[in-house]
């Protein structure tokens, strides 16, 4: 039997997330394909989040990750969209494009994958990058989800937050 007194005093990760964010002072940009938007959702749900978080571009069509957020052409056009450094190249993006006071932010998370029902080109369904950035590196993570495409967003929404608790705990 669960006890309601220890649950009700469980702060869940996300809000755990955030305000370690804000604690430490560190803003955070989205840059979401497979997710379309979910992690920024899942973020600004916990209230003071827009003390740290500038926003997102949901890069859903490969070419907006060139456009929106500087992915190369020619990493596009030799990869595809699903690819490590397609990941890392839209955290980096995203960090560069969300300046406030002239001054980009902190931390970049980035998501692409391929949810389904379909294959896209060589990438299988399940295959997903999450990545985040900040001045000084860049973390990517690859994963092969299984499940159908509700479950492959929601573990990839959940491996972009893992990663950027990993990077803010540093």
């Amino acid at each position: 039997m669960s006890d309601p007194i220890a649950e009700s005093d469980t702060v869940d990760a996300t809000t755990a997330l955030v305000e370690r964010l804000i604690a430490a002072g560190r803003s955070v940009a989205v840059a979401e394909s497979l997710t379309g938007g979910a992690v920024l959702a899942e973020l600004v749900r916990v209230p003071g989040a827009s003390a740290v978080v500038r926003g997102g571009v949901v890069a859903y069509d490969t070419a907006l990750k060139q456009s929106l957020l500087g992915v190369d052409a020619a990493l596009l056009a030799a990869h595809g969209p699903v690819h490590p450094a397609v990941a890392a190249a839209m955290a980096e993006g995203v960090r560069a494009v969300a300046v406030v006071g002239g001054h980009p932010a902190d931390l970049g998370v980035a998501t692409t994958g391929v949810a389904g029902p379909d294959a896209q080109g060589e990438a299988p369904v399940g295959l997903v990058y999450v990545a985040v950035a900040d001045a000084e590196r860049t973390l990517v993570r690859e994963h092969r989800f299984s499940g159908d495409r509700v479950a492959v967003r929601r573990q990839a929404l959940e491996a972009a937050l893992a990663l950027l608790a990993e990077a803010v705990a540093g």
